[in-house]
């Protein structure tokens, strides 16, 4: 059963939408775009430090993915609070929908819930999060404009003691119409050691987002992860945003192309 956020949880941002009304055929999502925790839940237990760590959300995501979605004139939809007061990025059902352990470290103030505490955490994040999502692909599809979903996230480079090689991996399922020319443009390129459903896959229950709105409606998708090391500061991640920025307008449609480009030929005409 849904209910509403309680007053006493209010953020003034759960979840953020920038440029709803994009002409690019992609839409991205940060699932995991804040370590942000309203003043309510304290430190949940844990030392301040580990809160800038990648347990807390995928640093470095979201500066790629709002340049990216800025240079393609797409919608972006990014989360608001952190991973761990609850994970967007899981199903209702999952054991780590509200994670007792991150990694290796165990959450104190996640221990022993309430279904009323858990359900006031779904209302606080989870459900603004993928309510924004579905409205803001249902307008898209109701006035046929081609709609593709990505998620942009980041990956920690040592994951309980095992080192991960790869720059950046594209996670797919079975419908490889996005995954497989977006490996392909990466796979060109010199010195990227690109992971093909690594260093997670679907089976990892990483890929919920995309399957509850774009598998369902039956439209291409796919999943970005790009080690952090390489996007923790700035030079990194402008890096990152123009080199897929790139990749992304060589497989955009040409009928969004035009739409794209007139889009922004407009907006230049409006501020001159």
């Amino acid at each position: 059963m849904e209910t509403a956020r309680p007053a006493s949880l209010a953020s003034p941002e759960t979840v953020r939408v920038t440029n709803p009304g994009g002409s690019s055929p992609f839409v991205f999502t940060c699932d995991h775009a804040s370590n942000f925790l309203p003043a309510e839940f304290g430190t949940l237990g844990l030392p301040a430090e580990e809160l800038s760590r990648h347990i807390a959300w995928d640093p470095g995501a979201l500066p790629v993915a709002r340049r990216m979605a800025e240079a393609l004139d797409a919608t972006l939809v990014e989360t608001g609070i952190s991973r761990l007061v609850i994970d967007c990025n899981r199903p209702l059902d999952a054991p780590d929908l509200v994670p007792p352990v991150s990694e290796t470290t165990l959450i104190p103030g996640n221990a022993g819930l309430s279904d009323k505490q858990r359900a006031e955490r779904v209302a606080l994040s989870w459900r603004p999060f993928h309510d924004a999502i579905a409205e803001i692909v249902d307008k898209r599809l109701a006035r046929g404009q081609e709609t593709r979903l990505v998620s942009v996230h980041s990956f920690t480079p040592v994951y309980k003691g095992k080192n991960r090689p790869w720059h950046i991996g594209i996670i797919h399922d079975e419908d490889r119409r996005l995954a497989a020319p977006l490996i392909a443009a990466l796979q060109r390129l010199s010195g990227v050691t690109v992971g093909v459903n690594e260093p997670y896959s679907p089976a990892d229950r990483v890929y919920f987002t995309l399957e509850r709105h774009a598998r369902s409606r039956g439209l291409a998708c796919a999943m970005i992860e790009i080690r952090n090391d390489e996007i923790s500061g700035e030079a990194g991640q402008r890096k990152w945003a123009d080199m897929l920025t790139g990749i992304f307008l060589d497989l955009e449609p040409e009928e969004a192309k035009g739409s794209r480009q007139r889009a922004v030929g407009k907006s230049v005409q409006s501020a001159s």
